[in-house]
């Protein structure tokens, strides 16, 4: 991409009646440049809806992400749940890619007791075999598995970087509030904003830092990890020293903001980022 965009975790709050159309009209209208399809309850979009959502955000300059189901874990000991986890990340690929998709996230496994690099394997081997699907049916996305915000689940910065090196097409999510919780409050100074952005272009490479996605939100947390999303003046996350690290990287694609205000917190962050200098 040739620069960063800022935009919503789906249909602004204040949007009525809650059509992409007019969650298109409203993103343009308050300057925002992306928005990410929530899937997470199950990949349900009407096939005459696509082609219109494809048509009007293209029409608009929008770039759109899609978030896959929650309902994901390629580390399942059942397997019948892990083919149900590579069907709904199929299918978020299929459909974010037909409505002209970017990019799309998903939570990707639970440890549940097992060894770490156990899980680890098995998500590359699964994620090995959806990309060969998509590639054979000609659909090119970015697919990325997201930062986690508790430990208990596999994805932390390690995971996401090796697994990106060892999958093409694969690129991490980086969720900069469920990087805070994971850690029980570290990750939020300058220094380490900078850290991931110097780790993801010495060792993936710059493409890595030229297609980004991530996720920012206010966030509590407990020593186990992360509580629920907060708005950013209600949280402790460091946003504008994040906002710093990202115009000083140079770092271009999408941010999606998933605080309960999508939006007045979206244009927050692209005001802090657009007043640096």
């Amino acid at each position: 991409m040739d620069k960063l965009l800022f935009g919503t975790a789906g249909i602004p709050n204040k949007t009525n009646p809650r059509t992409y159309e007019n969650a298109f009209d409203d993103l343009v209208e308050m300057k925002l440049g992306c928005m990410e399809i929530e899937f997470v309850r199950g990949v349900n979009m009407n096939a005459k809806t696509i082609p219109v959502v494809k048509q009007i955000s293209q029409e608009k300059g929008l770039i759109l992400t899609a978030h896959g189901p929650y309902f994901i874990n390629l580390a399942s000991p059942e397997q019948d749940k892990v083919d149900a986890s590579v069907k709904r990340i199929l299918d978020t690929a299929r459909v974010a890619y037909a409505c002209g998709g970017y990019s799309i996230t998903f939570h990707a496994a639970f440890y549940m007791g097992q060894d770490k690099k156990f899980v680890h394997n098995q998500v590359k081997s699964k994620m090995t075999e959806i990309i060969s699907t998509l590639k054979s049916e000609n659909i090119k996305i970015w697919v990325r598995p997201e930062l986690t915000g508790k430990a208990s689940q596999w994805g932390d910065l390690d995971e996401l970087i090796q697994l990106s090196n060892e999958v093409e097409m694969v690129l991490p999510c980086i969720d900069f509030a469920h990087l805070h919780a994971r850690s029980g409050g570290n990750w939020n100074t300058y220094d380490e904003f900078a850290r991931v952005f110097e780790r993801m272009g010495n060792e993936i490479g710059q493409h890595a830092l030229e297609n980004f996605h991530a996720h920012i939100a206010g966030i509590e947390y407990t020593a186990k990890g992360e509580r629920k999303h907060l708005n950013l003046e209600e949280s402790d996350l460091k946003y504008k020293e994040l906002m710093k690290a990202f115009k000083d990287f140079n770092v271009k694609g999408t941010i999606i903001c998933e605080s309960p205000d999508i939006e007045d917190d979206a244009i927050l962050l692209q005001k802090t980022y657009k007043a640096l200098k």
